[in-house]
Order: C-alpha cells, then sequence, then structure tokens
C-alpha cells in the first residue's frame, strides 16, 4: 500500500464504517514518511513495539461510523502487514534485518526488491 488512505480503505472492507473513520491511525504509522522519504520509514512505526504505541496513543479502540468497536491494535496490525508482506517484524528484526546478507521476506517488499 502507498497511503495511509489506501489503508483506511482496507480497514473499512475489513471492520464496516468510513475511511475517516481509520485514517489518523494509518497517518501516524506513516508519518515518518516526513523524516526519511523512502520505504525505509517504515523501520520507526512498523513494528510490534509500533503496534502497542499506536493503542497508547488512539486507545484501546475506535468506534466506527457504523457503530463498531475497533481495537486500535487490529488496525495497526493490518497496516504494518499490509506493508510488510503479511509479517509484524519488531524493532530487533528491523535492526537486523538491516545487517543481513540475505533480507528477510517481511522486508523486501519495503527495499523494493523482487524475489
Amino acid at each position: 500500500m502507498a497511503h495511509p488512505y489506501e489503508h483506511a480503505e482496507s480497514s473499512c472492507r475489513k471492520w464496516g464504517g468510513q475511511p475517516k473513520d481509520y485514517l489518523e491511525v494509518h497517518e501516524w504509522l506513516d508519518a515518518t514518511k516526513s523524516w526519511v522519504g523512502h520505504s525505509m520509514h517504515r523501520c520507526f512505526r512498523h513494528h510490534s513495539e509500533g503496534i502497542f504505541e499506536a493503542e497508547k496513543l488512539f486507545g484501546i479502540y475506535i468506534n466506527n461510523s457504523d457503530e463498531k468497536k475497533v481495537f486500535v491494535r487490529y488496525i495497526a496490525e493490518q497496516h504494518v502487514k499490509e506493508d510488510c508482506n503479511g509479517y509484524i517484524p519488531s524493532a530487533k528484526e528491523w535492526l537486523e534485518g538491516f545487517n543481513a546478507e540475505i533480507k528477510p521476506k517481511w522486508m523486501l517488499k519495503t527495499l523494493n526488491i523482487k524475489k
């Protein structure tokens, strides 16, 4: 996925509601694009620790416009999985992956490497 709005649309398909219900969480996860203008920005928040930070920041759940309770952790997990080939790495795995001769499969999409 390329844009937080696309992640928000994906959240709608999964849990209902409108993109605006989820956009703030997805924008926070991708805000690090302003620090690093490359997909490597994901190393800062696209990991298990980042998911729990999102929950601390936005609360345990949101109520979407369909009046359904959706856990922030699930929204953030979905975002990370979409960007990391279905996997949720830890921050430690990001650091190890940078130095690995053979990059982990979940990191390939971020590095734009075709396998």
